[in-house]
């Protein structure tokens, strides 16, 4: 049974949130081309209120949620319980993508986790917080974080990283402009 949080996210909501290991994000664009669902992983959320979080967002392969927060701005959040509460969270809002030196950044820039390889910090107004049973979503327990990202920014410059994100995230699958 799916039940409405009208106060938004309490204190032990937030704890709950910000502890899980991944979340999913979801965007579309306004008219038409493809809905994008992003799995987002390491500790890179923060609730800032009741209706209010940002996130992290971290240099991908692809651009989706960006290019389809600048031009329709609805998103949702999903959280899973694979431990012992079987409970699934949804944000659903409006959210904002912040690019660094923009008005913005730098105050979601300070209470935000560093991690190299950050492309932007996406900022999410709530207008909808819900929970709901995850009775069928299995138990699963989280054996390590993967470094593969790391390990991949690691390698390369500043500049590198540059060149990558003007190469593969200027534009959604879509066309529509990203970074």
């Amino acid at each position: 049974m799916s039940k409405m949080l009208d106060a938004g996210i309490d204190d032990e909501l937030r704890t709950w949130l910000e502890a899980h290991p991944v979340f999913f994000v979801g965007t579309a664009p306004t008219f038409g081309g493809h809905l994008n669902v992003s799995p987002k992983g390491y500790d890179t959320l923060r609730v800032l209120g009741p209706h209010r979080l940002a996130y992290r967002d971290l240099t991908g392969s692809t651009a989706e949620s960006i290019a389809h927060l600048r031009d329709d701005g609805r998103i949702v959040l999903l959280w899973c319980g694979f431990d012992r509460k079987a409970t699934l969270v949804r944000v659903h809002g409006v959210g904002r993508v912040h690019l660094e030196g923009e008005p913005g950044w730098a105050d979601l820039d300070a209470v935000l986790p560093r991690i190299r390889g950050s492309r932007s910090i996406v900022e999410v107004e709530a207008d909808r917080v819900s929970t709901s049973c995850g009775y069928s979503i299995p138990r699963m327990e989280l054996v390590e974080e993967r470094d593969t990202l790391r390990r991949w920014v690691d390698g390369r410059t500043d500049e590198q990283l540059d060149r990558y994100r003007a190469r593969h995230n200027r534009t959604s699958i879509d066309g529509l402009p990203a970074l």
